[in-house]
């Protein structure tokens, strides 16, 4: 079973903090260690989990969300703090699907926070005046939720991911980008659904 990013963030999560819960953590203990705000969604990439045997199915008497023996089996690859998920591209420009094949990638300390964060590349020119360039691997700390004015990644109508600075209003979300050359792109606020916020980025200089 391929994990999406979502459920894949939340299985690092677990993986990297088993140790430092006094007991398997709840939903909400896990919403509010990861700066989620809907345990609903969180919920149903838990279903996934179990699904594909990472995580035990409760049982009446069981508290908590626990890892089962094969996904503790998997904990050495990822044992090494400076690694983070890479999990595809993200556009700077038009929308396009993030892609979800998951790798690693080692990220210094100074360019990640303390909470899940993944790696995702930029292709397009929209983010260019922020200094993000086509081909940058962004640093992406996993949240649902940004202050106006902060970079994110949106999801748009559930299929197309896209990076922006993002203005939120009652009526009305904005994701506006970094090039004089483009303007805003507008929608409903139930049509954006925000899955982090830009910490950190980095750049090749010895590759296309």
């Amino acid at each position: 079973m391929t994990l999406t990013r979502k459920q894949q963030a939340l299985f690092d999560f677990l993986l990297q903090n088993q140790d430092s819960f006094a007991h398997p953590p709840t939903l909400e203990e896990l919403c509010a260690a990861m700066g989620l705000k809907s345990r609903g969604s969180l919920h149903s990439q838990i279903k996934a989990l179990i699904e594909a045997n990472l995580v035990e199915a409760p049982e009446r008497k069981q508290r908590g969300i626990r890892l089962t023996d094969y996904a503790k089996s998997l904990a050495a690859p990822t044992q090494d703090s400076s690694l983070l998920p890479l999990v595809g591209y993200i556009a700077a420009g038009r929308p396009i699907e993030a892609v979800e094949n998951i790798a690693y990638m080692a990220v210094p300390e100074p360019l990640k926070t303390d909470k899940p964060c993944y790696i995702l590349r930029v292709k397009g020119d929209s983010m260019q005046e922020a200094g993000i360039f086509d081909g940058d691997w962004v640093v992406i700390e996993q949240r649902s939720h940004a202050r106006n004015g902060e970079i994110v990644v949106a999801l748009v109508d559930k299929a197309e991911a896209t990076l922006k600075f993002i203005e939120q209003y009652p009526h009305e979300t904005l994701l506006v980008p970094a090039n004089s050359q483009m303007q805003a792109m507008r929608f409903r606020p139930e049509q954006v659904e925000i899955q982090g916020v830009l910490v950190g980025q980095m750049r090749s200089y010895t590759h296309p």
